[in-house]
């Protein structure tokens, strides 16, 4: 079987291919990303004659028609839209979208005499010499033996210049029968082959995922409303973050503005949440998860295909129905009454900044999770407990650090073919077991990076607790945390260095840090816990304020234990800092276990 086909196609050509439709351009709404310069390179290479590089398109299955009859499938273009879309802006004039969804023309300029390209700006536009944008001279019916000679009785040339001008004019008009190598993938090609052709052929290395391709199949797709999935999609996830950008997005794309899936995202622009801030492949894979229980996104993509997994033929009915039950999935997730819940329950958890949790797959799939058991029609009560739950699990063992995708497909079917809660409580006996909590959690406590998922889930725990920063009254880990505040040192670590104590992986363990206010650390400086404890243990005992506001013994008991700081820190110096590790850590460990089994009430 031959994997692609490779031919050239002139510009004019692909340009009429693209027009009637024969070539798809996904993501025709998303914004264009090069700058104008590369535009003006881009024609000057044309008109020098030298290559641009290969496009390649991937050919959507042949599919059955409900009638028997056989409908052939458009290739979609998966690489050389920002080349295609430069080219339709300067030679066909057609106006590009920017990062803001405004939409704006590139022009590009032309000087005849010098043979130089140029963006176009308003001194150019004023300068006689220069053809401030060559877009006219494509246009049917353009009169160039008239423009030339207008041309050049403006700028006051010869007759010998004139012929110049006009054999200059022939060849940049000429740009357009240009060739561009064309690689048609065939469509009984799987995603991994193709990313593997795509990697091996795009000189820039780029490294297409497979929700990528997933995203060009379903915005070329004009048939059962694909690409306005795409754009609910984009819109949602962009208004998430640029809010201002909305009446440039009415404008721009008035139709959809119009349509009910706009309706369903606008609410978005006054959110003002940032822990759980998903892209487009967050928004599809939670979707996809939730509506057809799988994980692995290459499935969408034959789904989306129309293929029959057992026949292995291709049949509209399939496609047709992939499409719908996608976007259910979608609307779902832009729900403002669902994805509000599920912030609600992440939040409960502890969770109060986007920087406590670093796997979006977590988040994810407690998404799918969640609408999953909301369709499913359970409990209120119940998918809180067990959505709680499973995001703090799956975070404690890294359940979705590695190969996320087969781990997304066999837990979405667990919960969907048995009762929630009994699948989690087989799952917690299996993966958080005495030895868990006991051993294995003391150790991954055992590390140096402060942005370690285990130092997380602690503060977690403060978070859920309530507990008060390290030596202080009020003030709360949860306004430290979200008041951006600083992590310290127990022993500080200008202390530990001038003691001799140079290893970093040592002294910036996670077990050595605390939450604390800045005020409290700077007092402490280079003190030793033994010389700074005793006068912590004095203002307890009615002398003046030093390290906050703790002034009894009984608060300052409870403060060292909800930052789980042993009590012999009253008598540590540098030759205990190692013991006081291995005793923060076990003691850490046991209040992430009593946090965690807190979370079921």
């Amino acid at each position: 079987m031959a994997q692609y086909e490779v031919n050239n196609s002139s510009i004019q050509t692909l340009m009429t291919w693209i027009r009637s439709g024969e070539v798809a351009i996904p993501e025709i709404q998303r914004p264009f990303v090069w700058d104008s310069t590369k535009v003006r390179d881009l024609i000057d290479s044309l008109y020098a004659g030298f290559p641009v590089g290969y496009i390649i398109v991937w050919k959507n299955p042949d599919v059955r028609l409900k009638d028997g009859t056989i409908s052939a499938g458009k290739k979609i273009l998966i690489d050389g839209q920002q080349r295609i879309t430069a080219l339709q802006a300067a030679i066909v004039g057609e106006p590009v979208v920017g990062s803001d969804y405004r939409k704006k023309r590139i022009k590009i300029a032309f000087h005849p005499v010098e043979q130089h390209f140029e963006v176009a700006n308003p001194a150019i536009e004023k300068d006689i010499a220069w053809i401030p944008d060559i877009a006219p001279l494509y246009e049917a019916g353009f009169d160039s033996f008239n423009f030339v000679l207008d041309y050049c009785e403006k700028n006051q040339l010869d007759t010998r210049m004139r012929s110049a001008v006009n054999d200059v004019l022939t060849r940049l008009q000429q740009i357009q029968n240009n060739n561009i190598g064309v690689i048609e993938l065939s469509h009984q090609l799987d995603i991994a082959q193709v990313t593997e052709i795509f990697i091996r052929i795009n000189s820039k290395g780029v490294v297409l995922s497979q929700a990528d391709f997933a995203m060009s199949k379903i915005s070329s797709d004009d048939r059962y409303g694909g690409n306005l999935i795409r754009k609910t999609m984009d819109y949602f996830c962009h208004l998430m973050q640029k809010p201002e950008d909305y009446d440039a997005i009415v404008q721009n794309d008035g139709q959809f503005a119009a349509s009910d899936e706009f309706a369903k995202i606008k609410w978005i622009i006054n959110e003002h949440e940032d822990i759980y801030t998903p892209d487009y492949t967050d928004v599809l894979r939670v979707a996809f998860t939730f509506k057809f229980l799988r994980g692995r996104i290459a499935d969408l993509v034959s789904l989306l295909s129309g293929r029959d997994f057992n026949s292995r033929d291709y049949c509209e009915s399939i496609a047709e129905d992939s499409f719908a039950r996608l976007k259910e999935g979608v609307l779902s997730f832009v729900s403002k009454r669902n994805f509000q819940r599920y912030l609600m329950i992440i939040k409960s958890t502890g969770i109060v900044s986007p920087s406590m949790i670093r796997s979006q797959n977590v988040l994810n799939f407690g998404y799918a999770l969640y609408l999953l058991l909301c369709d499913r029609g359970e409990n209120a009560a119940v998918i809180e407990k067990v959505v709680r739950r499973w995001v703090v699990l799956t975070i404690l063992t890294g359940r979705y650090s590695s190969s996320p995708e087969s781990n997304f497909d066999y837990d979405i079917k667990r919960f969907q073919s048995s009762d929630p809660m009994k699948f989690l409580r087989h799952t917690e006996e299996g993966e958080l077991s005495d030895a868990f909590w006991d051993n294995i959690l003391v150790t991954k406590l055992n590390t140096s990076v402060a942005s370690s998922p285990m130092f997380h889930v602690f503060l977690m725990a403060q978070v859920k607790m309530g507990d008060c920063g390290f030596l202080s009254e009020q003030i709360d880990v949860k306004s430290l945390i979200e008041q951006r505040g600083d992590i310290h040192h127990i022993f500080p670590k200008k202390y530990l260095q001038k003691c001799g104590v140079k290893e970093r992986g040592l002294y910036n363990q996670i077990a050595n840090y605390v939450y604390t206010q800045s005020e409290i650390n700077v007092k402490i400086r280079d003190q030793s816990p033994k010389e700074y404890m005793a006068k912590v243990k004095i203002q307890c005992l009615g002398g003046g304020a030093v390290y906050g506001g703790i002034d009894s013994w009984d608060k300052l008991m409870n403060n060292l234990k909800a930052n789980c700081v042993p009590q012999e820190i009253f008598d540590m110096d540098y030759t205990r800092f190692e013991e006081f590790l291995e005793l923060r850590r076990k003691d850490m460990a046991q209040k992430i276990r009593r946090y965690y089994e807190e979370l079921l009430r």
